[in-house]
């Protein structure tokens, strides 16, 4: 790693230290909770990805791909009111392909920055529904595919149950991706999520979903299963930890994900 790139990280790394908070990482899947108004959430997650795949080259011959991406997630959550949250984020990433045991790419950069608001519009009896509408801004430079080079909109509809230990999560999503890639445009997601509160500060999550695959060469939508665990260290200070396993060839194999989280 470059000098000028460890500083960049450490700069991160210090500022989410600082101001870390609470969120349901590592699972995918939102849950439909907010903060309350005039609460702040401030969150570091990162990630580490695998995946290699063998194909046919230009010349017929077999050709083995290997890539890893990492991911560090920063994120300010600020309760407008008691159940409207304002959420942005902002993602750095490291991306690196093999081919053949011979580096093909190598690049890094802020991916697209995005925004979101959601709304809890009902809760009863332990039921929470609630939806969360965004964009994310163009900041990825697209020639190294660290963005899609224009503006995307996103709408997700989340259900939350809790029945005491456990809790589970529903998320039904549509995103406009809107891009410069030859990517598919109208993209779905689907999720559930479940908790069980194993102590008093120990939660074991599980998470299974699928998404439409953006590449129009491809009917076979990227699915996973994850598992986790998320520990508070105290009353408003957690740690989490989970693997995410690919369940097609279009998924990534392996995601390896960690979370740290303050809340006030």
């Amino acid at each position: 790693m470059k000098f000028s790139r460890a500083i960049f990280l450490l700069i991160i790394v210090t500022h989410a230290f600082l101001t870390l908070s609470y969120a349901a990482h590592p699972l995918i899947t939102d849950d439909a909770g907010t903060q309350g108004k005039g609460k702040f959430l401030f969150e570091l997650n990162g990630q580490t990805s695998f995946d290699k795949t063998n194909s046919p080259d230009d010349t017929g011959a077999n050709a083995s791909a290997k890539s890893r991406e990492m991911e560090i997630k920063t994120g300010l959550t600020y309760g407008v009111i008691d159940n409207v949250d304002a959420i942005l984020t902002i993602p750095y990433q490291w991306k690196r392909t093999e081919v053949n045991d011979a580096t093909a790419s190598d690049v890094n950069g802020v991916a697209d920055i995005s925004m979101e608001v959601k709304w809890r519009f009902f809760e009863k009896d332990g039921l929470s529904l609630a939806i969360k509408p965004g964009i994310t801004l163009p900041a990825g430079d697209k020639d190294k595919y660290l963005g899609t080079g224009r503006a995307t909109g996103t709408l997700y509809f989340i259900t939350t149950k809790d029945v005491d230990p456990w809790a589970f999560h529903l998320n039904l999503g549509y995103k406009r991706n809107e891009n410069t890639l030859d990517e598919r445009e109208d993209i779905w997601h689907a999720s559930l999520a479940g908790e069980f509160k194993l102590m008093k500060n120990l939660k074991l999550v599980a998470n299974i979903g699928a998404e439409r695959n953006t590449d129009k060469s491809s009917d076979t939508n990227p699915a996973f299963l994850l598992g986790g665990f998320i520990y508070s260290i105290r009353e408003n200070m957690d740690v989490d930890f989970g693997v995410k396993m690919g369940l097609n060839e279009t998924e990534k194999d392996y995601t390896f994900l960690a979370g740290m989280a303050l809340r006030f």
